[in-house]
């Protein structure tokens, strides 16, 4: 049978001649709910009401599948008409219902969104929204949330359109056709709630916006690599600020190594601004712009995460890194374990290069049985190492050397340590005795340089201890 999904509009008298026609002829007229203004457009025919299913849902969700349930069994034995207040495209159970059944009409009516936008004075675009599904609502110049029936609702609105505008910046709150400026943090400051109620919030000038998202990133790089832009960053490329990437990474971890909280979320800043700078040079180069990036991110991860999202399985940590590994070298179309160890990148730190080539190689069989037979030939390398020494052999001093230290890399990799980690926790622990054996030799009215090898190690001890002590 023929389901015609009618929209009532937001007031008394919304409802539009066709939809007039439509009810007139219809043998079941069936309605969301009898608790608005619109609703007495139908007070002339004989409807329906599906009042008692808001009391028995327990949530928004729930509700909208027992009402189109409720049309969809209705329509099994005739044609029917189901009304909701506001606009067809904007109910999700009418969503469900044109989903799930082929003989459909749409008869629209005003949007609850637009009428409380017009209220508002908003002229321009805006994304409205349920105030149900406000979570869902994603950056935009302005929004609109209707369906604001209680203080909980109130409170998740507030929340949501705080993250995106800022909680200081002025909305306009509407009731029936009464509006008033209040700030979003009062959203759920208001006395009384009804299925009126809406809000409408325009973001501010750009310089002056209290929130700010990866959008306004890009903007602002725009902005600042527009001819009438910034000096510096109109003639920066993508080689020319590589290094900041790195310096920027560093900075990152230095603040998480500190537990820095504050450190933390501005460092974490200043990586996406590299990032959003390099995708808008390559998007002016027509190349790729950061929705290419992102997009590609996302994917990624999905084919990535198949335990997740897909047929595989992962009950661990370890399994789960196998599953990403397996499904990296199908995504970059990997066939040999050379393939694999070629790709680790070259401008990694030596150190942290040397391990990851190492994994890699290890996967294929290559490996030594344990971290105690690998130290056997780290043993071998610094003998040959001495002997390049004592020869005075400069070139063979530089292989060996090499050598040594990728030995002690592979020693290590096998005894489970990060190589990165240990040299440069190892360096830290250096610097710390050495500025403490520096102010004891000064305490002492001496001079570091003027010191032999023997009181430098007198001074080196004692520094050790007290450090270790303290």
């Amino acid at each position: 049978m023929k389901i015609t999904l009618i929209g009532l509009g937001v007031h008394a008298g919304d409802l539009t001649k066709r939809a007039e026609t439509a009810l007139k002829n219809s043998g079941r007229i069936m309605a969301r709910t009898s608790l608005t203004q619109s609703f007495k457009s139908l007070e002339v025919y004989n409807v329906q009401t599906l009042d008692e299913l808001f009391s028995s849902s327990r949530s928004f969700d729930t509700l909208n599948k027992k009402l189109a349930a409720a049309v969809l069994k209705a329509a099994a034995e005739s044609d029917v008409c189901y009304c909701v207040d506001g606009a067809v495209c904007e109910d999700e159970a009418c969503s469900i219902i044109i989903k799930k059944h082929r003989d459909i009409e749409i008869i629209e009516g005003v949007s609850k969104g637009a009428n409380a936008a017009a209220l508002a004075g908003i002229n321009g675009g805006f994304t409205a929204i349920s105030a149900y599904g406000v979570e869902e609502l994603k950056s935009c110049h302005s929004a609109v949330v209707y369906d604001i029936d209680c203080e909980y609702i109130a409170g998740e609105v507030k929340r949501t359109l705080s993250d995106l505008f800022g909680e200081e910046l002025e909305c306009t709150f509407i009731r029936g056709n009464e509006c008033k400026k209040i700030a979003v943090y009062e959203i759920d400051r208001q006395k009384n709630y009804d299925y009126s109620c809406a809000v409408a919030v325009e973001e501010g000038d750009f310089l002056k916006k209290e929130r700010y998202d990866y959008a306004d990133i890009e903007k602002l790089v725009k902005l600042l690599r527009a001819p009438d832009g910034c000096p510096w960053d109109r003639v920066q490329t993508n080689e020319s600020i590589k290094s900041n990437v790195v310096e920027e990474a560093y900075e990152l971890a230095d603040a998480i190594e500190r537990n820095d909280d504050d450190g933390i979320e501005e460092e974490t800043g200043d990586v996406i601004l590299q990032a959003a700078f390099h995708s808008v040079i390559k998007e002016e180069q027509g190349v790729f712009n950061g929705t290419d990036a992102i997009t590609r991110l996302v994917k990624k991860l999905i084919f990535r995460h198949s335990h997740i999202f897909g047929k595989d399985k992962a009950t661990d940590s370890s399994e789960a890194l196998s599953v990403w590994e397996k499904n990296k070298t199908v995504e970059k179309h990997q066939t040999t374990f050379g393939e694999t160890v070629l790709a680790v990148p070259n401008n990694f730190p030596a150190c942290m290069r040397a391990q990851k080539v190492q994994k890699r190689a290890a996967k294929s069989g290559m490996d030594f049985m344990s971290a105690v037979s690998a130290s056997e030939r780290l043993t071998d390398e610094v003998a040959e190492l001495i002997s390049a020494l004592v020869a005075e052999d400069k070139e063979g001093v530089f292989d060996e050397a090499g050598d040594v230290l990728f030995s002690a890399v592979n020693t290590c990799r096998l005894a489970g340590v990060d190589c990165e980690e240990a040299l440069r926790a190892a360096t830290k622990k250096f610097t710390q005795r050495f500025v403490k054996c520096e102010q004891l030799i000064i305490a002492d009215g001496k001079n570091i340089t003027d010191l032999n090898e023997l009181e430098l190690d007198w001074y080196w001890l004692k520094a050790k201890n007290e450090l270790k002590n303290n």
